[in-house]
C-alpha cells in the first residue's frame, strides 16, 4: 500500500484544515453552537454525514479522504455526533427500510433533532445477544406489536427520543431466528428508564424496562423474524466506530507529551527504557491498525461492506484505548489517586476516571472473546 498522500489528497487535507479554522466554535461555544457547526458542515456538501452514500446526501469521499477527514476532525476535537442514529441506524434504514421510513426518520437523524439509543443487550443477553428474551407479540388484527422485556447497558437512553430494538417474535429453537427489529418511541408510558452509574462515576448507560408498549407494524424494519440479519450489519458498523483509531493516535501522542513532562532523575519518564518501550510498541500496533482501517475503507468505497476486519479493528482498537489510558495512569503516578483534585500535573486529574472508563471498551459492542471467535471463523477459517 502506498503510504504517501497524492497532491489531490494533500489539497483536500488543507481544505479540511481551513474549514475547521474558519468554523470550529471555541471554548464553551463548542457546545452552545453545535447546530451552527453541523450546519456549516452540511453546507460544505454533506460533510455532516461523511459516511453516508451520495444518494442519501453524503459527500462521496474516497477512502483516503475519509481517513484524512476523520483524523483532522479528531485532531481538533470537533463537536462529536451521537453515533446511534447517524452511524448505526441510518445504514440499516438505507439498506432495509421502506421509502416511507427513510423519509420519516433520516432527516431527524441527520439534523440531530432526534436522538436514538440502541436496545440490544439484556441481563441474560450481552455477548450472547441472540439469547435475548424481550417479547413482541403481534396483535390479532396485525397492526401493532405489544413489547415486554428489559434492555440494559442502554447508552444515552435518558436523552433519547427513540430506541431501535431487537425483540423476539417467535421461538423456534434456533436463537438467531424469530428476532424482529422495531423502532420504539421513548416517551411511551410503558417505557421506564433507570440510570446505571459506571465504575468511572459517570451516567451514560441505563436499564430500560418495557411494559405493554404498543409499537405499530409501520415501525418494524424489514421482515418479521429477520432482525438478526439486520443486527449483524449494524454491529459491523458499530464495531468499526468503537475502534476509535483516530482518537487513539491523538491520545498516544498526548500520553507521550505527558510522560515528557514528568521528571525522573536527570531526565523524564520518556527516558526510562521500560516506559519508552511500551510507547514504541503501542505506536507500532496502532500504525498496523491504521492500515487495516484504510483497507476496510477501500473495500467500502468499492461497493462492499465492512467485513470481519471490523472485528479485528474493534478487538485491537479497544485494547489500544485501554493501554493508552494505562500509560497516562502510570505517568500520573501517585497523583492519579486524587480523582480530579488539584494535585500534580493537570493530566493526572482525569487519569483514574479515564482508566476505569476504558475497562468497558473490550466488553461493549461485542466482547473481545466474541471478536476472536469471529476472526477465527471468518478470517482464519477455523470454524
Amino acid at each position: 500500500m502506498d503510504i504517501e498522500f497524492s497532491q489531490e489528497d494533500l489539497a483536500f487535507q488543507v481544505k479540511v484544515q481551513d474549514f475547521i479554522k474558519q468554523n470550529l466554535p471555541k471554548g464553551m461555544e463548542m457546545w452552545t453552537k453545535r447546530a451552527e457547526w453541523f450546519q456549516a458542515m452540511r453546507d460544505q456538501g454533506g460533510w455532516d454525514i461523511a459516511k453516508w452514500p451520495v444518494e442519501f446526501g453524503g459527500p462521496g469521499f474516497t477512502p483516503t479522504q475519509r481517513y484524512i477527514f476523520d483524523m483532522e476532525m479528531a485532531r481538533n476535537s470537533t463537536p462529536p455526533q451521537i453515533p446511534f442514529g447517524v452511524g448505526m441506524l441510518a445504514p440499516i434504514l438505507m439498506n432495509y427500510g421502506t421509502k416511507a421510513q427513510q423519509d420519516r426518520f433520516l432527516p431527524g437523524i441527520r439534523d440531530g433533532s432526534v436522538n436514538w439509543c440502541q436496545g440490544y443487550s439484556e441481563p441474560g443477553a450481552g455477548s450472547d445477544l441472540a439469547n435475548l428474551q424481550t417479547r413482541a407479540e403481534l396483535s390479532a388484527d396485525g397492526t401493532y406489536y405489544t413489547v415486554n422485556g428489559q434492555k440494559t447497558w442502554t447508552t444515552l437512553a435518558h436523552i433519547a427520543h427513540w430506541m431501535f430494538c431487537l425483540t423476539r417474535t417467535q421461538s423456534t429453537g434456533v436463537k438467531q431466528e424469530g428476532i424482529t427489529f422495531l423502532l420504539i418511541p421513548m416517551n411511551d408510558p410503558g417505557v421506564e428508564i433507570k440510570p446505571i452509574i459506571t465504575l468511572g462515576g459517570s451516567h451514560s448507560v441505563n436499564d430500560v424496562f418495557l411494559t405493554d408498549v404498543k409499537v405499530p407494524v409501520d415501525n418494524r424494519i424489514g421482515e418479521e423474524g429477520k432482525g438478526w440479519t439486520y443486527a449483524k450489519g449494524l454491529l459491523i458498523h458499530e464495531r468499526t466506530g468503537l475502534a476509535g483509531i483516530q482518537n487513539s493516535v491523538l491520545g498516544l501522542a498526548k500520553a507521550r507529551k505527558n510522560a515528557m513532562s514528568v521528571k525522573v532523575g536527570a531526565g523524564t519518564l520518556m527516558d526510562v527504557p521500560a516506559f519508552r518501550n511500551k510507547v514504541g510498541a503501542l505506536e507500532a500496533e496502532l500504525l498496523a491498525l491504521e492500515f487495516t482501517e484504510l483497507r476496510s475503507l477501500a473495500s467500502v468505497a468499492s461497493g462492499g461492506n465492512p467485513g470481519p476486519e471490523s472485528s479485528i479493528m474493534k478487538l485491537k482498537g479497544t485494547e489500544i484505548q485501554q493501554r493508552v489510558s494505562e500509560l497516562n495512569l502510570e505517568a500520573a503516578g501517585i497523583y492519579a489517586a486524587a480523582w480530579g483534585a488539584a494535585a500534580g500535573p493537570d493530566f493526572a486529574r482525569g487519569a483514574t476516571s479515564a482508566y476505569l472508563g476504558t475497562r468497558a471498551t473490550t466488553i461493549f459492542g461485542g466482547a473481545s472473546e466474541v471478536q476472536k471467535d469471529v476472526i477465527a471463523k471468518n478470517v482464519l477459517g477455523l470454524g
